[in-house]
């Protein structure tokens, strides 16, 4: 345990993820680390922005998936309340699917829980440095997606449908039904028939199969 006069000289980083294991492990390997320290932990949206007044931390660790919201609707609220707040997002998700989005959102890094802890760390240090953390596949292909769009040569689902409309295009093509989607996305089931109408408009297809079908194909090119 730190003392108070210690903790003042460390790094201090926040961690925001509903599974308390996850917490606890990533929280281990932070504070082993001489200079950085773990002033708080939370687990929904709400506990995460009160929190983070109080606790005030340097950066903060936020995961996509959250009890009651998407940790995309934190990171837009965190950087819309503290625009100099550092945001490393650390996803179950593929990041080549969200890199993008959460950069625009307002982090500065991108990495899936299966790296390793040291790789969290470097993560966490090169944001903490002024840096971008994105590993060198999605930095690719982030740049690649970027310089088609200035270029207009491309329309891609991921640009037309809004984040909750992704997530619930990608759990669809994972053969979730609508079920499991709700609870997956802590939403009821009448929002995500909600969100397949409005997904099913935007990308001009007429009933629920012709959906999955596209789903499961634009999942397989991800």
């Amino acid at each position: 345990m730190l003392h108070p006069q210690e903790a003042s000289k460390t790094t201090r980083i926040m961690l925001v993820d509903d599974h308390p294991i996850v917490r606890e492990g990533l929280a281990e390997s932070i504070n082993r680390e001489a200079d950085l320290h773990v002033c708080a932990q939370a687990e929904d949206h709400l506990e995460a922005l009160k929190a983070m007044e109080t606790s005030k931390p340097d950066l903060v660790v936020i995961d996509l998936m959250l009890k009651s919201s998407s940790g995309l609707e934190l990171i837009k609220d965190v950087h819309a309340r503290w625009p100099r707040m550092l945001i490393l997002v650390v996803s179950m998700h593929d990041e080549t699917l969200y890199a993008e989005r959460v950069l625009r959102a307002g982090a500065q890094g991108y990495i899936t829980k299966q790296e390793a802890p040291r790789d969290i760390l470097l993560a966490i240090r090169r944001i903490l440095g002024g840096g971008i953390y994105l590993n060198e596949r999605t930095a690719s292909a982030v740049l690649a997606r970027l310089g088609n769009k200035v270029q207009g040569t491309r329309d891609g689902i991921g640009d037309v449908l809004a984040d909750r409309e992704l997530q619930v295009f990608e759990l669809t093509g994972m053969g979730l039904g609508t079920r499991e989607i709700a609870a997956q996305l802590h939403i009821d089931m009448k929002t995500v028939d909600t969100y397949r109408a409005r997904i099913r408009e935007k990308l001009n297809l007429k009933t629920s199969s012709e959906l999955l079908q596209l789903a499961i194909r634009w999942n397989k090119t991800q």
